[in-house]
């Protein structure tokens, strides 16, 4: 799952992202651009409410990674 932060993103709000991820048995490595961060999330991310997710403040958007059979 890759986790797109907004440009105006505060620390404040990508704080609570990774406060969220880790409450949901999850794992991140972000990866900081000059425009946007992306989270990489690793972990069992079928938990995780991508909905949910794309209204906590900061966030521009999740893609889930697909599965291989």
């Amino acid at each position: 799952m890759l986790v797109i932060m907004k440009k105006k993103a505060t620390e404040t709000e990508l704080e609570r992202v990774k406060e969220f991820l880790v409450e949901q048995d999850c794992d991140f490595h972000q990866s900081t651009g000059t425009d946007r961060i992306i989270l990489g999330v690793v972990g069992d991310t079928r938990r995780i409410d991508r909905e949910q997710l794309r209204h906590v403040a900061g966030v521009l958007d999740v893609y889930k990674i697909p599965e291989e059979d």
